[in-house]
């Protein structure tokens, strides 16, 4: 059977889960995801990196949903709370990508002149990166979204229960192969940026004021040289997005029935444990450190590449 039937005084009520959830494994996932939240949220406060509130948001989300799913374990038979839990932990690494997105971007105009900044550099217009790759990111999400909330609020004695769960297993599938796509050309760009920005190096003790051997002083502001430490971030992030994502597309392709589906350790190894660094991560290098603007939208001074043009705001 796809779901856990249960006889309770006398009326025939059903698990949401399709098998029997651990809570002390959701408990640990909760934790785990609140102390990066709280840190997430502290880092984003002390660096005033606006445009980080996604990840903020995030973070939020994972840690909010591994709350929501200890609140349903105990109610298993209770919609609105799996509801919740189900979709928050679906789309959480959906923003995560992002924030890969941008972060991806400023490191660009950070460390290449603007001269260099060109389609064959990164195969992608460096001024369009941002808002194509989180276009793309906005139409998968709201797919996502709707697919996620369709399959967990069936009902199996429903009418049109297997209607309605094939056509939210077929709306995610959409979600995240247009996720997929997206992300998986963002990530062959970014990480053959890995290879093609030591090439500038050079140029940045020449642009930018050394101050000693690790920092740089830029618009005012004292960064931390080390930028591709952060890029290599970004890149793990990017491939373990990847993998989750193949995880959900499987899920969503096997259905309810499926054995991703039926069995909860799939969820913790290929979603929760994949996503957490992909937080915890930058919590430590944090583009605060490296990255000498973000707010929401460069200044134009930024696309100039020079030492007086960017600000910090």
């Amino acid at each position: 059977m796809s779901l856990i039937e249960r006889a309770m005084h006398g009326e025939r009520r059903i698990s949401y889960y399709h098998y029997n959830p651990s809570l002390a494994v959701a408990i640990v996932a909760a934790v785990l995801y609140t102390i990066a939240f709280l840190l997430t949220a502290i880092q984003w406060v002390r660096y005033r990196a606006w445009v980080w509130s996604v990840m903020v948001l995030s973070a939020a989300m994972e840690a909010i949903g591994y709350i929501g799913r200890c609140v349903s374990v105990k109610n298993p038979l209770q919609r609105d709370v799996y509801v919740l839990q189900f979709a928050l932990v679906i789309l959480a690494p959906v923003l995560m990508a992002a924030c890969c997105y941008i972060i991806f971007s400023r490191i660009l105009f950070l460390v290449v002149p603007k001269e260099q900044r060109t389609f064959r550099l990164c195969w992608v217009p460096p001024r369009w990166i941002t808002p194509i790759f989180v276009g793309f990111d906005i139409i998968a999400l709201l797919l996502q979204l709707g697919g996620a909330v369709m399959i967990s609020t069936v009902e199996v004695t429903d009418k049109d229960a297997r209607k309605n769960l094939n056509t939210g297993k077929h709306v995610a599938q959409i979600g995240v192969i247009i996720q997929l796509v997206a992300f998986g050309l963002f990530a062959v760009a970014a990480v053959r940026f890995n290879f093609t920005s030591k090439r500038f190096t050079r140029s940045l003790d020449e642009r930018y004021e050394n101050v000693g051997e690790k920092e740089y002083r830029i618009g005012g502001t004292v960064k931390h040289k080390n930028w591709p430490a952060l890029l290599r971030v970004v890149n793990f992030s990017t491939i373990l997005i990847l993998v989750r994502s193949v995880y959900r597309l499987v899920e969503f392709t096997e259905g309810t029935t499926g054995y991703l589906s039926t069995h909860e350790w799939a969820l913790y190894i290929f979603d929760a444990l994949f996503i957490y660094p992909c937080v915890a991560l930058f919590i430590y290098w944090h583009p605060g450190r490296y990255l000498p603007y973000l707010g929401f939208r460069l200044p134009k001074g930024a696309h100039d590449n020079s030492n007086s043009g960017i600000l910090m705001r």
